[in-house]
């Protein structure tokens, strides 16, 4: 086809390049050539410009720099993952599980990949923040230079640089690349897999979409359901691009989802298979499966909500303890009051369309509203731009064209991956939108580069001087969430993405010879599209960030709940308030605490981040010694601190919020008995203050007596948000914990003797009263 659309000359352009054809050279850009010679390593690909290598290494280098900076500085960042981590250092039967505590008694609520990693450096170099982070890090780095590799193949260089750039750059990703979750390794996995069906694109053959699989399997094995997101798009690009028949093209594909079966499936069979009594309990889930918690929690209860994911519709959401769809009445009011159009659940109370205290109103806004907007939207509008108008240009094109491959595998990842996170109802946290990154630098890189080579016609220049102008308008409103952070930044942004829009819209009616006026509007349209990410992302990289909901930009929220939850049902907290890091203030729209001191209870709470007093993590290394847990107390945001300081096991009874049916009153007292445990100590949990904060100027729970509230821990009296005359909720026994912990607590005030240990109540369960 000679003939292109809008003066694009699809001739020019090679559609099926072998494994070793060189890049397609980009109309209009001269092949530059070196003005001395470069050693080999820094010339890279013969065909490309003598620059590109170099300008790769320094992009490589600059975002290891930028994520390595300063890992030091958030200690051991989201302490839930960090305990389990220090645990699999200890022991290989935990390492393998991704169990909580090193006497295996209960796991994290995700799959143990992300830990396989962060363990392994632990036991090479010692457990510290360092060896935790690290390995995130340089995954952040080989998945910058992988994403440049797979766009690179398909459309050049230039492009695979732009993408790899925006990638790097984006906030989100800059914030989970020097963190603990497994965000970090699930997005590596999916790069790779996405290079891997670049590569099987091209030949059609079953090599590489198997590794496609056996990557996404892993990945599985790292965040569980999510890592299946971008798997549509995957196998349309291959069953639409692949240069073979249709009928070879879909034994592919099954070749492909046999990868993934096995890649993933051996680890569950072999957890499943084990025997329950020999292994940890499955955190997450409600009858220690595995197979529960791959299709319920962390699968399509994220999606639908409902047991343990709170959302729109009815469900106990974190509230747990209670009946499925009972969530307390003072909780769903206080809730209510706070969260978006729709609510939290709750009988009464909740409802409707949306979303829940931490993503947001469900619909197709959610990425752009409230925090997820400047995690990752600053230039998602740009993105969908350039998937129309590069589909536009393409329309016309070979099926087995690569650039309109390139649009159909990045437009789908990113449309995939962001509408089940605009509409999926139950749980779901800011920095989840990284998985979303990937897709709008191959998005911007592939729509971006075909309206550049169909510039000619006005249609795309109309196209390109939109995403210009939309991304420059949006860039204001974001930056207008922060106004007193370089409050000038947002009007600069304006002025150079009208100049950009100008550029674009009358630059071809200037002089040809105008070489000022081409890089004025090239600098202006670089300014108005990267600066506002590019500035975010620096501010996110030069500052700490720990707790269990890490938030990207200036004054980053390091985990806990929205502000005014945080001091009346968390108790109070050391460092910084109002969420935020070092001491910085936070808006209203924030989550409380970060690497200051976060929203939580003694021992950091919900958002971690506070130390263990020194009088206990010295009480459980004496008293580790003939036992298989220095302690137990609820929920494994009040173990994670003691564990981490003390280097001891802690039961953490009930998992992550310790709502999770384990141990039971009766398995409680068999480890008792047995002298498994050496202290409980009360409270744990989000614990509440004994009065609340009267400024805060939220609800009280139904039932609730500021009096009878107890300790911050809440080791006795109801629960902050529990129905009268129960216990539970988050103040109650055990904190977060439901009627199983508060059971517990009882029997264990009534058989063993208080002590107070640097302000905390701790009863020694081997000396009991009679």
């Amino acid at each position: 086809m000679s003939a292109g659309v809008g003066g694009l000359d699809w001739s020019t352009v090679d559609t099926n390049p072998g494994p070793t054809a060189p890049p397609r050279q980009m109309p209009g850009w001269a092949a530059d050539r070196s003005p001395v010679r470069l050693p080999r390593p820094l010339r890279g690909h013969v065909a490309d410009p003598w620059w590109i290598r170099p300008a790769l290494l320094v992009l490589l280098a600059a975002t290891a720099v930028g994520y390595l900076w300063g890992l030091g500085a958030s200690q051991y960042a989201n302490s839930f993952y960090a305990a389990a981590v220090q645990a699999g250092t200890q022991s290989w039967k935990a390492w393998f599980f991704g169990s909580f505590d090193a006497s295996n008694f209960i796991t994290v609520d995700k799959p143990p990949a992300s830990l396989w990693v962060m363990g392994l450096s632990g036991r090479i170099f010692g457990f510290n923040s360092w060896s935790m982070l690290v390995p995130n890090a340089l995954e952040g780095v080989a998945a910058v230079g992988i994403l440049y590799l797979a766009v690179r193949r398909w459309i050049g260089p230039r492009a695979g640089l732009l993408a790899a750039a925006v990638f790097a750059l984006t906030p989100v990703a800059v914030l989970m690349f020097k963190f603990n979750n497994p965000d970090a390794l699930l997005v590596l996995l999916l790069v790779v897999a996405a290079y891997c069906v670049v590569r099987a694109t091209e030949d059609g053959g079953f090599r590489w979409i198997a590794l496609a699989g056996a990557a996404v399997g892993f990945a599985f094995l790292t965040k569980m359901m999510q890592a299946f997101l971008p798997v549509p798009a995957f196998a349309l690009v291959y069953l639409v691009a692949a240069p073979t028949s249709v009928g070879r093209r879909l034994l592919g594909l099954l070749a492909g989802a046999g990868a993934i079966v096995v890649s993933a499936g051996w680890y569950v069979a072999a957890v499943e298979l084990w025997p329950k009594d020999s292994r940890p309990y499955i955190g997450g889930s409600t009858n220690n499966s595995i197979l529960e918690l791959t299709f319920g929690y962390n699968g399509l209860g994220r999606v639908f909500g409902g047991d343990g994911n709170p959302g729109g519709g009815a469900g106990r959401g974190m509230f747990t303890g209670l009946p499925q769809g009972d969530l307390p009445a003072g909780a769903a009011a206080y809730l209510n009051q706070m969260a978006p159009p729709g609510g939290v659940g709750g009988p009464g109370t909740g409802g409707g369309p949306g979303g829940g205290m931490f993503g947001g109103a469900t619909g197709w806004n959610r990425l752009f509203s409230g925090e997820m907007g400047t995690q990752i939207s600053w230039l998602l509008p740009a993105a969908l731009i350039a998937l129309v108008g590069g589909l536009w240009v393409t329309r016309r094109a070979a099926r087995t064209d690569r650039v309109r491959a390139g649009l159909l595998l990045w437009g789908g990842w990113t449309l995939v991956t962001g509408g089940v996170f605009s509409y999926m109802s139950g749980i779901i946290h800011p920095y989840y939108t990284i998985a979303v990154a990937p897709g709008i630098g191959g998005l911007l890189a592939f729509g971006g580069t075909a309206l550049w080579r169909a510039r000619d016609s006005w249609v795309s220049r109309v196209l390109m001087a939109a995403a210009v102008g939309l991304t420059g308008g949006w860039s204001f409103v974001l930056l207008n969430r922060t106004p007193d952070w370089y409050p000038a930044l947002r009007f600069v942004v304006v002025a150079a993405a009208g100049v950009g829009v100008l550029a674009l819209l009358i630059g071809r009616r200037l002089p040809t010879r105008s070489v000022v006026g081409a890089v004025v509007g090239a600098a202006a349209v670089a300014l108005a599209l990267g600066a506002p990410s590019a500035a975010y992302a620096v501010e996110t990289a030069s500052a700490p960030h720990s707790g269990s909901i890490p938030s990207a930009g200036p004054a980053t929220a390091g985990g806990g709940f929205p502000s005014g939850m945080t001091r009346q049902f968390f108790g109070p907290t050391g460092g910084a308030t109002n969420g935020a890091a070092s001491g910085r203030p936070r808006d209203d729209r924030g989550f409380g605490g970060g690497a200051g001191g976060s929203a939580g209870g003694p021992d950091g709470g919900f958002g971690g981040g506070v130390a263990a007093d020194s009088e206990i993590v010295q009480l459980l290394r004496n008293g580790q010694a003939g036992h298989r847990w220095a302690a137990a107390t609820s929920g494994s945001q009040s173990a994670g601190p003691l564990e981490l300081a003390s280097g001891t096991a802690v039961m953490a009874m009930g998992g992550f919020s310790g709502g999770d049916p384990t141990p039971t009153l009766d398995q409680f007292k068999q480890y008792v008995a047995a002298g498994d445990i050496h202290y409980y100590i009360a409270g744990g949990g989000a614990g509440r203050s004994a009065a609340p904060d009267a400024s805060a100027g939220a609800a009280p729970a139904a039932g609730d007596d500021p009096a009878a509230s107890g300790e911050p821990g809440g080791s006795s009296g109801p629960g902050v948000f529990g129905a009268p005359g129960e216990t539970g909720g988050f103040g109650g026994p055990g904190g977060f914990g439901g009627r199983g912990s508060g059971e517990i607590t009882s029997w264990v005030e009534s058989r063993f003797t208080a002590l107070t240990v640097g302000g905390r109540t701790v009863y020694d369960l081997t000396r009991p009263t009679s």
